[in-house]
């Protein structure tokens, strides 16, 4: 069975949640890209839409938008995620994850894209109470 720590950043506010998802909800995330929206109810919050921006695997190898596919693959960067260069014009060949969510991810980036009717905070306390 898949699981994830999924990190939903709040736009409005700047505070980012953490929520760890498995059984059902994390099958269904498997096979979406980065920039693909899906529903809030998969990590509790229902009425939500939420826009996937990224992830890493367990190694902290992080995923590239540009890099079709789920597998981990070496590529030549010269900026961007995963790579930070020093000076002007510097390349590296680095180890990156593809765009695709696969069940070696272990943590999901995502951020709201549209609220729903009741507020994060009162969201997650239920769930806190209920645990």
């Amino acid at each position: 069975m898949a699981e994830f720590k999924v990190v939903i950043n709040d736009v409005k506010t700047g505070k980012s949640y953490q929520r760890e998802i498995k059984d059902q909800y994390a099958n269904s995330l498997i096979g979406k890209k980065i920039g693909e929206v899906v529903d809030g109810i998969f990590v509790g919050l229902p009425g939500y839409k939420l826009i996937i921006t990224g992830g890493s695997d367990i190694t902290g190898t992080p995923m590239r938008k540009s890099l079709p596919g789920p597998r981990k693959k070496k590529i030549l960067v010269s900026g961007g995620v995963g790579f930070h260069p020093k000076m002007p014009g510097q390349r590296r060949r680095k180890a990156l994850r593809g765009n695709t969510i696969s069940p070696e991810i272990v943590q999901i980036n995502m951020k709201i894209s549209s609220y729903g009717p009741k507020s994060i905070d009162d969201l997650f306390a239920e769930k806190e109470e209920k645990s």
